[in-house]
């Protein structure tokens, strides 16, 4: 193993993150029927704002409320609780992806892993303990806790720090988002590798060191003799 520590991201890296499920359930209790279109016009607003929040224009509480301000005034309902019900909701839907289980195990008690997300606390160890993967990980790092999210390098340093200063060259950084995870592996100046499983075409300037489009991939890459 050419590594001491893997770092992963975790929504759809190493989680399933339905965003239209988990909104759908949370309207339920809200007697809201939550469409397709409704999808369309929250995704309208809210990806705006993860960009915003990635490239440090916003907070984490800023984010979270204004992505639920227009339904908070329909609904009568404060923003804060909105969210606090969506990610409930998705910590109840959340699975781990396939070969995500398998590749843990595979990689447990060989080397360190650790998660660095933009996710947000609540849901991250709910979903942990839930999946019983919470003590796969050596190491959690939350972009809302730390107060600085993936691309920036100083969320990466932050995590140098409580892994102990680790040599960058036995370091890994895994991820589904080439402008977040990649992009910050590369700016942390450590290896990177992209799971790429819609096929997407690389964003200019991002080059990982490795693409796979699946977990599977990634765990005989890393585990062939």
């Amino acid at each position: 193993m050419n590594w001491d520590w893997i770092l992963f991201d975790a929504d759809e890296t190493l989680f399933t993150f339905d965003a239209f499920g988990g909104l759908q359930r949370m309207f339920l209790d809200y007697s809201v029927t939550f469409t397709a279109e409704d999808f369309q016009d929250y995704q309208a607003v809210n990806k705006p704002l993860w960009v915003d929040y990635q490239n440090g224009a916003i907070s984490a509480l800023q984010l979270q409320h204004q992505r639920f301000q227009g339904w908070s005034e329909r609904l009568n309902v404060p923003a804060g609780d909105l969210n606090a019900a969506f990610l409930n909701a998705m910590a109840e839907i959340c699975t781990p992806l396939p070969g995500a289980i398998s590749l843990l195990n595979a990689l447990k008690g060989k080397v360190k892993l650790g998660i660095i997300t933009n996710g947000f606390t609540a849901l991250q160890q709910i979903r942990l303990e839930r999946t019983g993967l919470s003590d796969c990980f050596d190491l959690i790092v939350i972009s809302e806790q730390v107060g600085i999210a993936k691309p920036d390098r100083r969320i990466f340093e932050y995590a140098f720090e409580k892994m102990g200063q680790p040599p960058r060259e036995r370091v890994l950084m895994v991820g589904d988002t080439a402008e977040s995870d990649i992009l910050g592996g590369i700016n942390a100046g450590i290896a990177t590798c992209w799971l790429n499983a819609h096929g997407r075409s690389l964003p200019a300037g991002i080059r990982p060191t490795w693409q796979v489009s699946t977990l599977s991939e990634l765990e005989q890459l890393l585990c062939k003799p």
